[in-house]
C-alpha cells in the first residue's frame, strides 16, 4: 500500500490529493481514496510526496561513444552505473536508439528483465542505420581495427533490407535510421538529407513486415517529410523543422522526440573552451553555425498538437541530468502537464505499452515518488524519494 501526499495518474490534468495505491504482484490493484490495507500488506507512507507513473526516456545512449572503441565486455560493465543512475533517477523504462556492437544493448535489455542488473525497462534499436558518410559514419574517429561503431552502414534498397533484418535477427525491438546528418559526425551538416525516398521507404517497409517501429534522426522539414511520408512512427530530434511540417506530423499521427537539453547543453557552452577541450572541433563549429537557427528552432513544436514524447539523447550528457529535459521543454513553451504526459502516458502510447505511463488498475507498477509537486515546480522531477519498478521498491 502506498499513501503519498498526492497521485497523478497522467490522465488528469492535475495531481488528487489523499489517493492511495494499492500494488499487488507487479500491478495497480487499486486506486482510490482512504483504501485500507490487508493485514498482512506492507504500507509505505510518503509525507510530502506526489506519487507518478515510472518515467520514460525515448531516446537514451546507454553506452560512452569513447568507449566504442573497446571491447564488448568492457562495454557492457560501462553501461551498468548508467542503468543504475536512471533507474534511481525514476526512469523506470528507456529507449536505446543505438550502441556499437550490434547485440549489446539487446543483451543489456535481456539482462534487465532477467534480473541479472538493475536498470530501467530497455528498448532496444542496435545500430543506426546510416549511409557512407552519414551522421553515424565515424571513421576514422572510431579505430576501425575493432571493426564496430554505434552505425551500420548500408544504402541502396538491397544493402538497407539486409541491414534491417540483421537488426531484427540481433533481436531488435525498434529500427533507427539517419535520414539526415547532424552535429557530432564528423563529415556531414545536420542540415544534409541522406537517404533517398525509396531508400527511406525500404527501411520503413521492411522494419514493418517484421512487426518493428522506426525512428529517424532528423532536423530538416526535407528530411522529416520524407521519414514521416515513409511511415516512421518517432522523429528524433526535428530541430530545424517549420510549423507546416509539424502539422503534416499530426496529420500522419508521428511522434516527436524532440531532445531539446542536449542541444541548449551544447549551445550555452559554446564559449566555454574547457568545456569542448578534448572533443573534436567540426562540433563546436556545426553548433556555433546553427546556433540561431537552433534556437529559433526549439520554440516551435510547443506551438503545435504534434504528440510530443520525452526523450533526451542522454549519453550525449550525463545520464544523472536527464531531468533537465523537463524545465528546458517548459523554458520553450511547453507546459508542466505536457512535459509529464511526454515521459509518461504519451511515451507510453510510442511505445506500444499501455500497461506503462499510468497509476491505474491493472497497470505494470512502475511508480515515482517525488518530493514536492512539479505542477508546481518542475524540479520536483529532480527529487526523487522512491522508485518502484513491477511493484518492487528500489533500493536507493
Amino acid at each position: 500500500m502506498l499513501r503519498p501526499d498526492r497521485v497523478w495518474d497522467a490522465v488528469g490534468d492535475t495531481p488528487v490529493e489523499g489517493l492511495y495505491v494499492l500494488v499487488r504482484d507487479g500491478r495497480v490493484a487499486a486506486v482510490a481514496h482512504d483504501l485500507a490495507p490487508a493485514p498482512d500488506a506492507d504500507v509505505l507512507d510518503m509525507p510530502g510526496c506526489t506519487l507518478l507513473p515510472g518515467l520514460i526516456d525515448c531516446h537514451v545512449h546507454l553506452l560512452d561513444e569513447e568507449a566504442e572503441t573497446g571491447p564488448a565486455a568492457y562495454q557492457t560493465l560501462t553501461a551498468v552505473p548508467v542503468l543504475r543512475t536512471l533507474l534511481r533517477n525514476g526512469f523506470t523504462s528507456v529507449r536505446d536508439l543505438g550502441s556499437a556492437h550490434l547485440p549489446l544493448n539487446v543483451s543489456l535489455r535481456n539482462a534487465v528483465e532477467d534480473g541479472l542488473i538493475e536498470g530501467p525497462r530497455i528498448f532496444a534499436a542496435p545500430n543506426i542505420l546510416s549511409p557512407r558518410g552519414g551522421h553515424a559514419d565515424k571513421r576514422p574517429h572510431l579505430a576501425q581495427r575493432y571493426g564496430h561503431q554505434i552505425g551500420t552502414l548500408a544504402e541502396g534498397v538491397e544493402e538497407l533490407r539486409r541491414a534491417v533484418r540483421e537488426q531484427a535477427r540481433a533481436g531488435a525491438d525498434w529500427i533507427k535510421f539517419a535520414g539526415g546528418g547532424g552535429f557530432t559526425s564528423p563529415v556531414d551538416s545536420p542540415t544534409s538529407t541522406s537517404y533517398s525516398r525509396v531508400e527511406v521507404h525500404t527501411i520503413v517497409a521492411t522494419a514493418n513486415d517484421l512487426g518493428l517501429p522506426c525512428a529517424a534522426h532528423v532536423f530538416t522539414d526535407r528530411a522529416v517529410l520524407r521519414a514521416v511520408t515513409a511511415g516512421v512512427r518517432s522523429v528524433e530530434h526535428g530541430c530545424f523543422a517549420t510549423l507546416p511540417t509539424y502539422r503534416a506530423m499530426e496529420e500522419a499521427g508521428t511522434y516527436l522526440v524532440p531532445t531539446q537539453y542536449v542541444q541548449t547543453h551544447f549551445l550555452d557552452r559554446l564559449d566555454d573552451d574547457a568545456f569542448w577541450d578534448g572533443s573534436a572541433a567540426f562540433a563546436r563549429e556545426k553548433y556555433r553555425e546553427h546556433a540561431e537557427a537552433l534556437r529559433e528552432g526549439l520554440v516551435r513544436p510547443a506551438r503545435t498538437d504534434v504528440k510530443t514524447a520525452f526523450g533526451t539523447d542522454a549519453g550525449m550528457f550525463p545520464h544523472a541530468d536527464n531531468w533537465r529535459e523537463f524545465p528546458t521543454l517548459m523554458d520553450h513553451g511547453y507546459s508542466a502537464l505536457r512535459a509529464l504526459r511526454a515521459a509518461t502516458s504519451v511515451a507510453a502510447e510510442l511505445l506500444g505499452r499501455p500497461d506503462l505511463g499510468t497509476i491505474a488498475p491493472g497497470a505494470t507498477a512502475d511508480l515515482v515518488a517525488l518530493e514536492g509537486d512539479p505542477f508546481q515546480d518542475i524540479a520536483a522531477v529532480a527529487r526523487v524519494r522512491h522508485v518502484i519498478q513491477r511493484g518492487r521498491l528500489v533500493p536507493r
